[in-house]
């Protein structure tokens, strides 16, 4: 059986979750529920990131303990998890001890190495996203990330040779197509490694809340360095079966923001400790909310819990997967989110699922019929599993939906044209009522398990009045192989709207 590993990155719990973490879970959850269906050995990760200056101040401002902080917060990024049926198989945060243990091991392992060495800091740092600035990089004297004034920083620390790694990842890099998507974030990294690379300060030692040095605990790992290493630490770095199975990782998901460091950093560490790299890193883009960047530090935030709460867990993942371009920039709006949840679930498929199950009950008594096979249905039916699995190999998964949509659409164009409530009122034409009522519920069938990794929740419900026994979680794609899965003689279950429209709030 294949393996698929595929991260997030993980949270910073300085604040509550917002829009932009919720879509990249929601995102991460799509991928790794496909492959799931493809009958692969799925491990899917996400987590908290609970070290650094900026938590420190951040539980001093809430009059708590450091560790007192990350647990309350890191509670809440969990929380979002499973409101959005976000179906991650760990939840690692870098305060665990077995996070701990790796982390310490992989900072002996370079430092033995020779690649760490001592010396002292003198530069410009943002607090906000723990990052150092060279004075070119800042945009009006500011932090180019966060719009905020950065310090002056100056303290003895320790180094790690990454500027030794500058060739090795720059070729890694360029022989490989697919590590860095879309291809212009590739273009855009290679780039600014030949611009240079410095060695990178990883500890510090002017505050206390990180992970102590193994051989100096007058210092902590700078969080960067402590951060990165979760996609082995979760794995049981280095002895765990799971690292042995699952690494290298075969989608990092992340945020345009952090590109730099999971595209050379990252891999600068893994080379220096002799480890694979991942195999891809995809970057997604920012979510925006009238133009502007969703951002804790700045206060513009949309609570993705509410909007759930509000309309629907299967309504705000369907519209972040469908109206966000996967890669690009993308906004939000409760007005978008209304319009797409009204026209695509309500209209297009919860529509399609009444009308058919409504005939059913009324011209079949609510059992499947004995019909033939409609060839034209049939054959846009199988083609649509090709087309979602090759949009997603790609990590298209916008186009994926749209070609699941082509079918629900035709679905119900097909009701249109074969007019069944015609057919019924003519006793000559039983059998091409039947054949009719039979191929829209197969087609319902398909639907059903092509839709589960978008909208779980709805297309549990449409499995659940097909009337099937076998749970839809276990479905694989080999189901839709062939034409003919739902059997005659069948209970459906009774047509209950499952994407009611939404009025107005």
């Amino acid at each position: 059986m294949s393996k698929f590993y595929i991260t997030t990155a993980i949270d910073y719990p300085s604040a509550s979750p917002h829009m932009g973490h919720a879509y990249e879970k929601v995102c991460a959850d799509a991928l790794a529920r496909w492959h799931r269906l493809k009958g692969e050995d799925v491990f899917f990760l996400t987590g908290t990131d609970e070290h650094g200056q900026k938590i420190e101040r951040c539980a001093q401002r809430a009059g708590q303990k450091p560790q007192e902080f990350v647990d309350e917060m890191s509670k809440k990024f969990r929380e979002l998890c499973q409101k959005l049926d976000i179906s991650n198989d760990d939840f690692i945060r870098t305060t665990e001890e077995r996070h701990i243990k790796a982390c310490r091991e992989i900072f002996k392992r370079v430092y033995d190495k020779g690649d760490i060495y001592k010396g002292r800091y003198e530069g410009l740092y943002c607090v906000d996203c723990e990052c150092f600035f060279s004075q070119r990089d800042l945009v009006g004297g500011k932090c180019p990330v966060h719009d905020k004034e950065v310090e002056h920083l100056e303290e003895e620390s320790y180094f790690f040779r990454m500027s030794d790694y500058r060739e090795k990842v720059l070729e890694h890099i360029e022989k490989n197509e697919d590590f860095i998507q879309p291809k212009r974030r590739r273009g855009e990294i290679a780039n600014r490694i030949k611009e240079g690379v410095r060695d990178l300060c990883i500890s510090r030692s002017s505050f206390r809340w990180g992970i102590p040095l193994p051989m100096d605990e007058g210092h902590v790992i700078f969080v960067w360095f402590d951060a990165l290493i979760n996609y082995v630490s979760s794995l049981s770095y280095p002895t765990g079966a799971k690292f042995r199975k699952f690494w290298p990782a075969d989608v990092h998901l992340i945020g345009k923001d952090i590109l730099w460091f999971h595209s050379v950093i990252w891999p600068s560490i893994l080379l220096a400790a002799d480890m694979e790299l991942p195999r891809s890193i995809f970057v997604h883009g920012f979510i925006n909310v009238g133009g502007e960047k969703l951002s804790k530090s700045k206060g513009l935030t949309v609570d993705p819990l509410k909007v759930a709460n509000l309309y629907g867990v299967d309504a705000l993942r369907y519209f972040l997967l469908r109206e966000i371009p996967f890669g690009e920039d993308g906004n939000f709006s409760e007005e978008g989110l209304v319009r797409r949840t009204n026209n695509d679930l309500a209209n297009d498929l919860g529509n399609l699922v009444n009308r058919t199950l409504v005939m059913v009950e009324r011209f079949a008594q609510s059992t499947v019929p004995s019909g033939k096979q409609d060839e034209e249905l049939k054959k846009l039916a199988l083609a649509t599993v090709e087309k979602v699995d090759e949009a997603l190999r790609k990590l298209e998964i916008g186009q994926a939906i749209a070609v699941i949509w082509e079918l629900v659409r035709y679905a119900n164009r097909y009701i249109e044209r074969t007019a069944p409530w015609s057919l019924a009122e003519d006793q000559g034409r039983k059998g091409e009522l039947s054949k009719v009522l039979y191929n829209l519920l197969e087609s319902l069938r398909f639907i059903a398990i092509l839709s589960f990794p978008f909208i779980p929740n709805g297309a549990e419900k449409i499995w659940g009045q097909l009337g099937m026994e076998e749970d839809l979680c276990r479905q694989k794609l080999d189901k839709l192989k062939s034409w003919g899965g739902i059997k005659p003689g069948a209970k459906v279950g009774n047509p209950q709207p499952i994407f009611p429209r939404i009025g107005n709030k």
